[in-house]
């Protein structure tokens, strides 16, 4: 099989690019290769479907430029295409005076970020959350929700509408070879010539670039997050997004609580490391992924230093009155038998070799590969954007007009 670009991974950044490309270079032929015999298995599949506004972010960070527009092209995208999202907003509330401080540096990098949002008091939240707790609180009108597993479907239609194009699913890439006039994939299926490649792999970023012939600046660990559904005599405690403040030392958000684009309500999700990179269920185990990880220097030296969190975090995943606890300095109603398991996920978290946890997106580059080597969240929101700076990146090694295909790379 011969293509212009390939796409390496089928979530909603490998999607989200190869639609992208398409729409920009309509002549050139893409394929996106999956390993799953569907599209959007891991971690677009399995994530809470909040449409972020960009309120956390470091002003200037690829996190907070790709989310803004991101937000807006993901909601113009859903609004076409007929996919149900809504715009219900968001509270995130200081439980004590120790939290406002850092409540209102989230509220002023909001205002940096351009974003909607107002400090708002406890009279104020108790008018739009009910049930909640917290002495003062940052409201965030424009946050939403959406089904983002909904968007890679109609991504991966809109893609094999054009003849020239193929969703290669089921096949895992296991080799790559550069060649002076492009590059040779090779797929448990299939050998797949062609002059660029795009690697948005996901949980398996570092070892696509790797098979590239480029050494990852960062190992993925993978973090699982684990939910619980509120049944139904409990989901009036909570009418839409209730999120803490977040520790500042970490990339998650802490134990929050999501209405679904279906009308369910999630609570979750701690942070645990996985015992494997797909390793959804409690007691799932990959034990080379596990060995990589654990031997890694870069987990060591966080492990080290954030052990109790670590502990606290792993006590919350096995004891479920730990969890309700937890869920309870949000939400004081809450009972163990309001909540049922819901379906976990795993997020791929770049770690680099010094033990920092990387914060922004990080794309690197050579000659004929681009490695998308760290995309958390708000990646599903930004997706869109990202795509379009990663079309971008692509642009500069394109010569000639964007839908000729005659002579549509350098080599």
């Amino acid at each position: 099989m011969h293509f212009d670009l390939c796409i390496i991974g089928g979530g909603i950044v490998g999607l989200a690019t190869a639609y992208q490309v398409s729409q920009n270079y309509p002549k050139l032929s893409i394929a996106v290769i999956e390993k799953e015999s569907s599209l959007a298995k891991h971690q677009t599949g399995h994530n809470s479907g909040v449409l972020h506004t960009g309120i956390y972010y470091k002003p200037g960070s690829l996190k907070a430029i790709n989310c803004k527009d991101g937000k807006k092209a993901m909601e113009v995208f859903c609004k076409e295409q007929g996919i149900e999202h809504e715009l219900c907003g968001k509270i995130i509330v200081a439980l004590n005076d120790k939290e406002v401080p850092r409540l209102q540096n989230i509220f002023q990098r909001g205002q940096e970020n351009g974003v909607r949002c107002k400090i708002i008091s406890r009279e104020e939240i108790l008018e739009i959350e009910p049930h909640v707790a917290g002495i003062k609180g940052i409201h965030v009108p424009e946050c939403g929700i959406v089904n983002y597993k909904q968007v890679c479907l109609r991504l991966g239609e809109i893609i094999a509408k054009k003849e020239e194009n193929k969703l290669l699913l089921g096949h895992a890439v296991i080799g790559m070879q550069t060649r002076t006039e492009g590059l040779i994939i090779t797929t448990n299926k299939a050998e797949i010539e062609c002059k660029h490649a795009i690697n948005c792999a996901g949980l398996h970023s570092d070892r696509i670039t790797r098979l590239g012939g480029q050494k990852p600046p960062a190992k993925i660990i993978p973090f699982k997050g684990e939910y619980y559904e509120l049944e139904k005599q409990a989901k009036h405690l909570c009418k839409n997004l209730i999120y803490p403040v977040p520790d500042p030392a970490f990339p998650f958000l802490g134990v929050h609580f999501t209405r679904m684009i279906d009308g369910s309500v999630e609570c979750g999700p701690n942070a645990v490391l996985a015992l494997g990179r797909e390793a959804y269920g409690k007691f799932d185990l990959n034990l080379g992924d596990l060995f990589e990880s654990l031997t890694y220097l870069g987990f060591q030296k966080i492990a080290m230093k954030h052990w109790k969190m670590g502990w606290g975090e792993m006590w919350r995943s096995y004891n479920k009155g730990a969890f309700v606890k937890a869920l309870q300095k949000l939400i004081p109603e809450i009972e163990s038998n309001h909540l049922t398991c819901a379906p976990a996920g795993i997020r791929a978290q770049a770690v680099s070799p010094e033990g920092a946890l990387v914060d922004d997106f990080l794309i690197e580059e050579n000659e004929r590969i681009i490695n998308v080597c760290n995309a958390p969240s708000p990646a599903a929101t930004a997706s869109i954007n990202i795509g379009k700076t990663i079309l971008a990146k692509l642009a500069n090694r394109i010569q000639g007009p964007g839908d000729s295909i005659s002579y549509a790379f350098k080599d």
